[in-house]
């Protein structure tokens, strides 16, 4: 029987960074690959022993990996230790990088290459550690799995990855993700957190690749002009070089117009995307793109970048402008809040464009990359 291990080093319930999408594709691999495939040993490396759950064997970390340095330090130093420990056939990195050495062999998944693609949009040490270990890391590995065909393609025109090795696995759409219908219990929850009844919703990481700062501009130009009377509402984590997205709603005079919330739990994402009259997500860059795809699971209209994945996810199911012109975004917002006959055939077809995803079939797919891994050892043994 083969034994299966996972670096889910990244899986945390307690950081806000590791909560978001890194975080939720770790934790769905672990609850369905045993199922979709329960011929595997499978073994976890975490972080903490109470973030793994049977069928999955623990191997905790000896010491704390929440700084990059020290989980660094435990990926390439203490992993391939451990995963010989194990006694491991197959070892599967989900965030870009894996150990240089390894006894066994490695699958990777690539989520994207925005610090390829936008290296200005990172600071210097992670900018560095990326660019090279993800190239150390492809070069190493026995299969590559990318979130998206957009990102299939950066792997193999920007960094020269086999195209044989590299397969297309599409993230999924948690089950739970549904419009809320419960009237009251949307209510307690704007009193709740202090929402407005009209609201424009941003959920993701706060970092440069979001583009937040002209999505604050496409906003202010119409609300300044008295053309809509929406908050707009950014939720998630700090990531880094955030500066410019505060800056931008000074600037502008926004501070009464745009509420920051912070981190979101995951099991309050249904109500925060049912709560919003319209999802604006205009990123730079994405590898999958995984909000706009929540938001259409809850009914929430989707405003989207139309480049890198972003069209090969939302299809025709949202409207798609370019990320630099906050003026068409402008146009696109005004336009969805003020024809209700497009608000509703945008929610419709996100329901129905979102139902075509799961995480069923992203460890399906997972498991078929480890088996033609595992089968073309065989042959060479």
């Amino acid at each position: 029987m083969p034994r299966i291990g996972l670096n889910a080093h990244l899986l945390s319930s307690h950081d806000t960074y590791r909560s978001a999408g890194v975080s939720r594709y770790i934790a769905k691999l672990l609850a369905h690959l045993p199922y979709v495939d329960p011929g595997n040993e499978y073994v976890a490396f975490v972080p903490d022993g109470r973030l793994c759950a049977p069928p999955w064997r623990a191997a905790v970390s000896p010491w704390a990996t929440t700084s990059p340095p020290a989980r660094i330090a435990w990926e390439q130093v203490c992993q391939p230790l451990a995963a010989r420990r194990q006694r491991l056939d197959l070892l599967h990195a989900p965030v870009n990088v894996g150990p240089m050495i390894v006894a066994c062999p490695l699958v990777v998944t690539v989520h994207d290459l925005s610090f390829v693609r936008y290296p200005q949009m990172f600071t210097r040490a992670k900018r560095m550690y990326l660019q090279q270990f993800t190239r150390w890391t492809l070069a190493r590995a026995q299969a590559v799995i990318a979130d998206s065909a957009s990102t299939r393609r950066d792997l193999i025109e920007l960094l020269g990855a086999p195209e044989e090795r590299v397969v297309v696995v599409h993230a999924g759409i948690d089950e739970e993700l549904a419009p809320a219908t419960d009237e009251e219990a949307l209510e307690a929850f704007r009193q709740r957190h202090d929402l407005p009844r009209e609201m424009i919703l941003f959920l993701g990481t706060l970092e440069p690749r979001k583009n937040i700062p002209t999505l604050i501009e496409a906003y202010g130009q119409l609300y300044r002009a008295g053309r809509i009377a929406h908050t707009l509402v950014i939720a998630g984590g700090k990531g880094w070089l955030y500066d410019e997205v505060y800056a931008t709603v000074e600037r502008l005079g926004l501070q009464d117009a745009v509420r920051f919330t912070g981190y979101v739990a995951a099991e309050e994402l249904p109500l925060w995307y049912s709560a919003a009259d319209l999802f604006c997500y205009p990123s730079f860059y994405e590898g999958f793109g995984l909000p706009p795809l929540e938001a259409m699971a809850c009914g929430t209209p989707v405003i989207t970048s139309n480049v890198s994945s972003l069209p090969e996810v939302v299809g025709d199911a949202g409207l798609l402008v370019d990320p630099h012109d906050a003026q068409a975004l402008a146009q696109a917002i005004e336009q969805v809040l003020g024809d209700h006959a497009l608000h509703e055939r945008l929610r419709h077809a996100g329901l129905e464009r979102a139902a075509s995803f799961s995480w069923r079939a992203c460890a399906e797919g997972t498991s078929a990359a480890y088996h033609r891994v595992l089968s073309q050892g065989a042959a060479h043994a």
